[in-house]
């Protein structure tokens, strides 16, 4: 189905950087922000399914889908198609001032997949527990903006809850709800202001249920008593899963109680699905894994197979803000609709499925490398939203890089892990592939013969 299957993977002709890399490298330093965060001197050419090729002919097995963005595979041909055949008739119209097809198909769709429990309407079948709006925007920071702005448009009220260990963006609003690293922040304030942190929790060991949320705890007994007086509070943002965080999941019955807590007091929960969604946890939103229906649903990365997209999905009745309060000029771009329609036929189709069945391969194989190598920690992860501790960053970086010279691309987060999140079409093979590469560096980078 992809252009390189046939190709045996990973496949280096020469230890990178090559070349024709260190050309482009060059020019790279010269003419580009220094604010970029690049991990290793991959230069790439082209890609297909779960394989990259730099521009020296090097071909290197993908385990970060472009950070968790590419989930149906580099270029999926019947995403091509489908971007080749809209591109041919409407590149742009902007969606703000003017209307078409792509966008009012793509939002009807990611309408009725919200996450929620399902229920059956007589006339437009199957739907989410509630209706729901769309926005359209270009990123997952965009669409942080936009849930910002209209969690305070809405309920009239200034004070957000974020956590510690999150990450939302760069813009300024996203960058305020994220506490993921100082240097996010430094340099940059004022900051918007009303926005607190709590703690994430990285593991609930009482049933939330009986003994109460520490999280929910937390928040009333601290934030809510000296701080933060709840009627004021207009939304609460979580990840499901934190993905720069460390990819840690929210305990279920957190948001659970969460979501009591929002009910209790007026408040909007707002999920970020940036990094999670998509099907990248099996399932399309990472908070259907909880059975939790939030207010708004914050969605970027997967969504277009790699075009540039984001969107908030909203309760209708929340996402009731007056003609030209928010918009944007390429927001729900007619090819990048295209992209997204065909990637959710795809991710229904097998992706999902495939996500779980190699998620549960992969964490089984990490496992195993964990008793072998015992600096090895903390396998975690749904679906192919995978991660494993190293003891310091320095090891963690070191495997990194020495993975990347062996042919298999990966990425860090959080402290000292390295997260797995590649496309969704990968296969039994590569799981291997990637796992024995593993096996192998950890072998000679931390306790090398």
């Amino acid at each position: 189905m992809f252009a390189f299957d046939h190709l045996p993977v990973p496949s280096l002709r020469m230890l990178p950087p090559g070349p024709l890399a260190l050309e482009l490298l060059a020019r790279d330093s010269t003419y580009v922000s220094g604010s970029y965060t690049r991990v290793y001197p991959l230069v790439v050419e082209r890609a297909s399914g779960a394989v990259v090729e730099d521009v020296d002919g090097n071909r290197y097995l993908d385990f970060t889908a472009g950070i968790a963005v590419t989930n149906t595979g580099h270029c999926h041909p019947e995403v091509v198609a489908a971007i080749q055949e809209q591109a041919a008739r409407l590149i742009h119209m902007s969606g703000t001032d003017f209307y078409y097809r792509p966008q009012i198909d793509l939002a009807e769709r990611l309408a009725k997949t919200a996450p929620g429990p399902r229920r059956h309407d007589a006339t437009a079948g199957e739907t989410g527990p509630s209706p729901k709006k769309v926005f359209f925007c270009n990123s997952g920071a965009e669409a942080i903006e936009a849930a910002l702005k209209l969690s305070r448009w809405h309920t009239r009220r200034s004070r957000v809850i974020a956590f510690f260990g999150g990450f939302h963006g760069r813009t300024y609003g996203a960058m305020s709800l994220s506490g993921s690293k100082v240097v996010h922040r430094r340099g940059f304030s004022p900051l918007v202001s009303d926005i607190h942190h709590v703690p994430f929790p990285k593991s609930c060991t009482n049933s939330c249920e009986k003994t109460g949320c520490a999280m929910v705890k937390d928040i009333v007994d601290t934030l809510f008593r000296r701080v933060a007086p709840p009627d004021e509070v207009a939304a609460i943002f979580i990840e499901p899963i934190q993905g720069e965080g460390g990819y840690h999941i929210l305990p279920p019955g957190c948001m659970v109680a969460l979501r009591k807590l929002c009910d209790e007091h007026g408040i909007l929960l707002v999920v970020d699905e940036i990094q999670s969604g998509m099907g990248r946890t099996g399932k399309l939103y990472a908070v259907e894994h909880t059975g939790v229906e939030p207010d708004i649903v914050c969605v970027a990365k997967g969504v277009a197979s790699g075009l540039p997209l984001g969107a908030i999905i909203a309760k209708a009745n929340v996402m009731n803000w007056p003609t030209g309060s928010h918009a944007s000029t390429f927001g729900g771009n007619p090819v990048a609709c295209a992209a997204a329609l065909v990637t959710l036929d795809l991710l229904e189709r097998e992706y999902m499925n495939n996500a779980t069945t190699r998620g549960e391969q992969l964490r089984e194989g990490l496992r195993k490398l964990a008793t072998k190598h015992t600096y090895l920690s903390g396998v975690r992860g749904l679906g192919l939203m995978t991660a494993v501790d190293l003891q310091t960053a320095a090891e963690r970086d070191r495997v990194i890089q020495n993975c990347f010279r062996r042919g298999l691309l990966l990425l860090g987060c959080g402290d000292s892990a390295v997260r797995f999140c590649p496309p969704l079409c990968i296969t039994s093979e590569h799981v291997e592939i990637a796992l024995r590469i593993l096996d192998d560096v950890l072998t000679e980078s931390i306790n090398p013969r």
